[in-house]
């Protein structure tokens, strides 16, 4: 188990299921549906057999890359702690239970679910032909509140688009800081990325426009939904951690790229779900 842990890197969940309990409970506190446990624990799972196979196949379609990269020689594959065989099969099984688990929450869950899989599956691929491969990643983190939002409704709605399209930007521009790292690495493999592709000064700029863009639309359900100062103090915060995150990384800098990545955004997705969790207290 801790293998098949470190396999599909379990802390980095921390990014996405925040805004997963955003879109579950915007459901709960703006509609007519009632909060069951039933439905939240099937979206937890949902959003684990997601993951599990989005970064296990990853990891297996990225075997030889890896082994071939100083800084990730040492993942499972690579270090022959897992075979690519057992990463297949884990990829597989966590599939299958995605899908078995949207059958049993509602219709048009199931029947997105393997748009979902491809979508998340279909990043590994994307750094092979085009450098737009950040915002896949970060298209693909962006279900989380949508699709939650589903699992309560069964129905689309406005205002969980915005916390979608937010995560798309905020994925998308911290994945972009996190392959500064790769740059060179990336242009001799013939790998896209957008530092590969622009250069680390340009990368930052495009990154610094993402977390605007983010902003933006992290801030546009106060138009469409009721509000408290709560949740505004939670934008607050997670806009200073986006700024927060820039002042840490330069170009000719990259010695704290991991915490930018890690930690000020582990933090600013569950600080921010947290205010948003107490202002659909207090609004109620």
């Amino acid at each position: 188990m801790k293998k098949y842990l470190s396999l599909v890197t379990f802390t980095h969940t921390i990014f996405a299921m925040p805004f997963a309990f955003i879109g579950f409970f915007l459901a709960v506190t703006t509609t007519d549906h009632k909060f069951e446990w039933q439905k939240l624990v099937m979206m937890l799972l949902c959003m684990v057999f997601a993951r599990n196979s989005a970064m296990a196949f990853n990891r297996y379609l990225d075997r030889n890359i890896d082994a071939k990269n100083p800084r990730t020689k040492q993942r499972d594959i690579p270090a022959g702690r897992i075979s690519p065989a057992a990463a297949l099969t884990f990829t597989l099984v966590n599939c299958g239970l995605f899908i078995l688990v949207t059958w049993f929450i509602n219709p048009l869950c199931f029947y997105l679910s393997p748009i979902a899989l491809l979508v998340v599956l279909g990043y590994s691929a994307t750094k092979r032909f085009t450098a737009l491969c950040h915002m896949v990643l970060g298209l693909g983190l962006s279900l989380a509140p949508i699709g939650a939002y589903l699992v309560v409704t069964g129905a689309f709605a406005l205002t969980p688009v915005f916390f979608s399209l937010s995560v798309l930007c905020w994925v998308s521009g911290f994945d972009i800081i996190y392959a500064l790292q790769d740059e060179d690495f990336d242009r001799d493999q013939k790998l896209h990325s957008i530092p590969a592709w622009l250069g680390k000064v340009n990368a930052l700029r495009l990154s610094t426009a993402l977390h605007v863009f983010s902003a933006f639309f992290i801030l546009m359900p106060v138009f469409y939904t009721n509000v408290g100062v709560l949740y505004y103090i939670g934008i607050a915060f997670f806009c200073a951690m986006l700024i927060y995150q820039h002042t840490l990384v330069k170009p000719n800098d990259l010695s704290r790229v991991t915490f930018a990545f890690m930690t000020t955004n582990g933090i600013a997705s569950v600080v921010f779900a947290a205010f948003f969790l107490m202002d659909r207290v207090w609004m109620r």
